[in-house]
């Protein structure tokens, strides 16, 4: 949770048919600023995420349009976040003819459905559905390099937050078969072996359900707070972080709750096992 980041150049070539252009926005969420991509070998080539309309991020994109005299015939959004589709405006300076896509689409724009296929000059793109993150989330499969840009599902470092635990799980096991190779991810540096890093995060957040379900084996007058379970699990880690983790440690609990594993008391704001675990 505290994982230093690895520095990043705000252009990178990372193969032979993709860029990496940082969206000039670091932070807290945000780790080394929102990756965009450029994919192709072309003079036409496609764009992944726009960043969040920083003027870093257009400047690091007309440079590397100029430098090698390319255009962007299509832009596809992989969800909603600000940070991802901010920079649409901005698309209007560099090409007056370039096609918006994402799922669930704005006004203006054009939609993307599951299995859809982009192509350009040396890159296919195939549309990938993978709720959890958001529900309008697609991850891109590069079938050239048999890998895949996950979005905000998998990052480069550290963990991904989710808006339904349960939807996110089952995405991450579908993404896992998807592909073989690289992991171009929303944010972080590239993963080199991108299904491994994701059976990682499985790994954890089955680890993460198993703790908190250990948590609430032990007896407790009154059941266990959600706030009390984040000072038990996380116990090593500075207090500062105990109200981001007690966001997780809630979606753990709502999970538990629809497999009817946990209680809820709702005038104690507490919960409890359902039933004692089989031994």
């Amino acid at each position: 949770m505290a994982e230093l980041l690895v520095p990043l150049p705000e252009v990178e070539k990372l193969s032979s048919r993709v860029f990496r252009v940082l969206g000039g926005n670091p932070g807290k969420f945000t780790l080394q600023g929102t990756n965009t991509y450029i994919v192709g070998q072309g003079p036409s080539r496609l764009l992944i995420d726009t960043g969040e309309g920083k003027p870093e991020w257009i400047k690091s994109l007309k440079s590397v349009l100029d430098d090698e005299k390319i255009t962007i015939d299509k832009a596809i959004l992989t969800h909603w976040h600000p940070d991802h589709i901010g920079g649409v405006a901005d698309l209007s300076g560099v090409s007056s003819k370039t096609e918006v896509y994402k799922n669930d689409p704005s006004k203006g724009w054009l939609d993307i459905s599951d299995g859809q296929k982009f192509e350009t000059e040396g890159a296919t793109l195939r549309a990938f559905h993978c709720p959890g993150h958001t529900t309008d989330h697609m991850a891109l499969i590069l079938e050239e390099e048999d890998a895949m840009f996950t979005g905000d599902n998998v990052l480069g470092q550290g963990t991904a937050v989710f808006e339904d635990l349960a939807t996110y799980m089952k995405s991450l096991d579908r993404m896992s078969t998807q592909f073989k190779g690289r992991a171009y991810p929303g944010h972080g540096p590239v993963i080199e072996d991108g299904p491994a890093k994701i059976l990682e995060y499985i790994r954890h957040r089955k680890e993460r359900e198993k703790q908190v379900l250990d948590v609430l084996a032990e007896e407790k007058e009154g059941g266990w707070t959600a706030m009390n379970i984040v000072k038990i699990i996380y116990k090593d880690y500075p207090e500062n972080l105990y109200a981001p983790a007690e966001k997780g440690i809630l979606q753990i609990l709502g999970k538990l709750l629809k497999e009817g594993k946990v209680i809820y008391h709702k005038g104690k704001g507490a919960w409890s096992l359902s039933r004692k675990p089989a031994l």
